[in-house]
């Protein structure tokens, strides 16, 4: 947390809640940015009331330090700051924090709350689940049917990730693939587009598992040079779509953004 909690009553009612600022990775790759930019319109549209900003940590415009400045210059008192980011990684435990607290700094005068990341929130592995039964082609059942798993006995999701250099961060993230073995009874394999296990790797796995057919599923919000890195290392199976814009991403934001702003309440009463 960076400062307390501050709405004022006026007329009775209280102001519309502190600003939103949505915090993305950045990419060198257009469409990155496009993407991100359009996950963070419904997030806005879904509370129009609410002022929400879109800020970048690295490779594109605005940066947090922008966002930031620009939110103070209109006046408002107190923001809160979600990371678009999937795991706790270092961007999410060193790089944001240090960057909100020369922020803080730099506005004494706006109070910056920070918001958890995004996490394996069960709603974002059931939008993992549908696009990779989406990519399958076919229609299914939302939950198998007598223990027979989604899309037949004999298939096998690679779920693809970053990777960090941190072991216990990617442990975090095999997780993701246990949420997604459990919700649907597919055989599933993590691999790291930046570390090992390979997707190469990961299949090879599936299919000494009895996997007969193989898909991968990337565990990440936008397309770009690490999803195309997967798709040219395994060319021959199917890659579903990334996360992108959702329903149930903006809910988790805003779901984050509300906690966020209970646990200042409870700190500065």
């Amino acid at each position: 947390m960076f400062g307390p909690l501050r709405v004022t009553p006026i007329g009775g009612y209280a102001e519309p809640g502190p600003a939103l600022i949505a915090v993305a990775h950045g990419s060198r790759d257009p469409r990155s940015a496009a993407t991100m930019s359009a996950v963070v319109a419904d997030i806005a549209a879904a509370r129009p009331d609410i002022d929400v900003r879109l800020a970048f940590l690295d490779l594109n415009a605005p940066s947090v330090e922008q966002v930031v400045n620009a939110v103070a210059a209109q006046g408002h008192t107190h923001a809160v700051v979600a990371p678009l980011l999937l795991g706790s990684a270092y961007h999410a435990r060193v790089d944001l924090p240090g960057l909100l607290a020369a922020a803080g700094t730099a506005h004494p005068q706006l109070a910056l709350t920070r918001a958890d990341v995004l996490g394996p929130d069960p709603r974002l592995i059931a939008t993992l689940r549908d696009r990779t039964l989406a990519a399958l082609g076919s229609a299914y059942d939302a939950r198998p049917q007598g223990g027979e798993p989604l899309g037949g006995p004999a298939i096998g999701v690679v779920v693809a990730a970053v990777g960090a250099g941190a072991a216990a961060a990617n442990t975090r993230t095999g997780e993701v693939a246990r949420q997604l073995a459990g919700m649907t009874g597919w055989r599933t394999e993590i691999c790291f587009a930046t570390t090992e296990p390979s997707v190469t790797q990961a299949i090879s796995r599936l299919h000494a598992r009895g996997a007969e057919r193989v898909l991968v599923a990337p565990w990440f919000l936008a397309p770009g040079q690490l999803t195309d890195r997967l798709v040219a290392a395994a060319p021959d199976v199917v890659h579903a779509q990334v996360i992108g814009p959702d329903t149930a991403l903006t809910e988790i934001v805003w779901d984050r953004y509300d906690s966020a702003l209970t646990d200042a309440l409870s700190l500065s009463a």
